[in-house]
């Protein structure tokens, strides 16, 4: 009890104790809890299967997974401006689609590997960012060539070809032995065919003369056939490619198809089941004819159907509306510094109107994760 007889110290606000000292002290304690609580100790959080290890994430496709590719490309279908990127890491918008973390960066925290997937044209890109993969994704992209042609993004095949300049450099940087064993060991996500469906098909309509919707969901899974062997032969082995969403379901679809009543457009969302059911099909026949690889078709069409069906389940309050402006058509350069955005954006299922949150992906990934992680091991 001695410490009752110490001569009392002085009040932290006196002439020994001054106030930029205390905001000094203070400063340095949150810098600390900052670090405890955001930096990446490079353990999984979910649970791996025994002496399973992932050594790298990438990212092929479209938007949901396109990380800032679009940046610099001269096409309207890019965000790297605000309100973009509004509650990622210092409020910056990066090229992501959404207000904060996308699918990449969120598998890539998830499974060990690191806090945030670059996009592999992001020109402050450092070499270690190559030894623990990059997203080669490019907003606006799909299987059908002419997607990415009607609005001037990286076409698949494209950003095939970045992939092997990338297995270039990683050779360069660690050895042939080595960025083998990355590739090998590494997770691959490929994520297109919304635009595809939601752009190319029914709005835009310059395939409907050529296809109808059968074929054409016949052309989209034979391209992406061909995209995924051709990155197996490059050295991928754990490959996860995602179901087409409702995409008749998201706002802006809502909006240009649902009716007066904004209902979920069926026309693309029947669409979208037809790809799926040829797409699953598809990878079944590969996964058969690769038995040394893991190719897995990820449903998502459901798990975000039900969602949107059931949102006080998963927390959400609204999933007809974008978080962005009106919530009914902004997206991309519609979604800017000049429009308003909800006051909560963690009710919101949908950042703008094509794309979902952090949030609303944090959710979609927990199912994943849980529902398909140990078909790659």
């Amino acid at each position: 009890m001695g410490f009752l007889l110490m001569k009392r110290s002085p009040h932290p606000l006196s002439s020994n104790f001054t106030r930029s000292r205390l905001l000094s002290v203070a400063l340095f304690y949150y810098c600390c809890l900052f670090l405890l609580m955001f930096s990446n100790s490079g353990e999984a959080r979910v649970k791996l299967p025994k002496n399973a290890t992932v050594t790298a994430v990438f990212a092929f496709g479209d938007s949901i997974v396109d990380q800032g590719n679009n940046n610099n490309l001269s096409s309207l279908v890019k965000c790297n401006f605000h309100p973009y990127g509004k509650d990622f890491a210092g409020g910056v918008p990066t090229g992501r689609f959404s207000n904060a973390k996308t699918p990449p960066d969120i598998i890539a925290e998830e499974l060990g590997v690191k806090d945030i997937v670059p996009a592999y044209l992001d020109p402050h890109l450092q070499p270690n960012d190559l030894q623990t993969g990059v997203s080669f994704a490019s907003g606006g992209s799909g299987y059908d060539p002419q997607t990415p042609q009607l609005v001037s993004v990286i076409s698949l095949q494209q950003q095939l070809e970045y992939f092997k300049e990338y297995i270039g450099k990683l050779k360069r940087l660690v050895g042939g032995e080595k960025a083998s064993y990355i590739l090998a060991n590494a997770m691959f996500l490929i994520v297109a065919g919304s635009d595809d469906i939601a752009n190319t098909y029914f709005t835009f309509g310059v395939r409907k003369a050529q296809y109808d919707v059968n074929s054409y969901a016949d052309l989209m899974v034979s391209s992406a056939s061909s995209f995924i062997q051709d990155l197996h032969k490059l050295g991928a082995s754990k490959i996860a490619v995602f179901s087409v969403p409702p995409i008749g379901c998201v706002p802006s679809q809502r909006t240009l198809a649902g009716g007066s009543l904004r209902v979920c457009a069926p026309s693309q969302n029947q669409a979208a089941q037809l790809v799926n059911g040829k797409l699953s099909a598809e990878i079944s026949s590969l996964s058969r004819n690769y038995p040394q690889g893991k190719i897995v078709y990820i449903e998502v069409f459901q798990p975000l159907l039900d969602i949107i069906q059931n949102p006080g389940n998963y927390g959400f309050e609204v999933v007809d509306y974008g978080c962005c402006g009106t919530g009914q058509v902004e997206v991309a350069i519609l979604c800017n510094e000049y429009t308003k955005t909800c006051e909560d954006d963690s009710k919101y299922l949908f950042w703008d109107s094509y794309h979902p949150t952090e949030q609303g992906y944090r959710m979609l990934v927990k199912q994943i994760l849980e529902n398909y992680l140990n078909d790659f091991f």
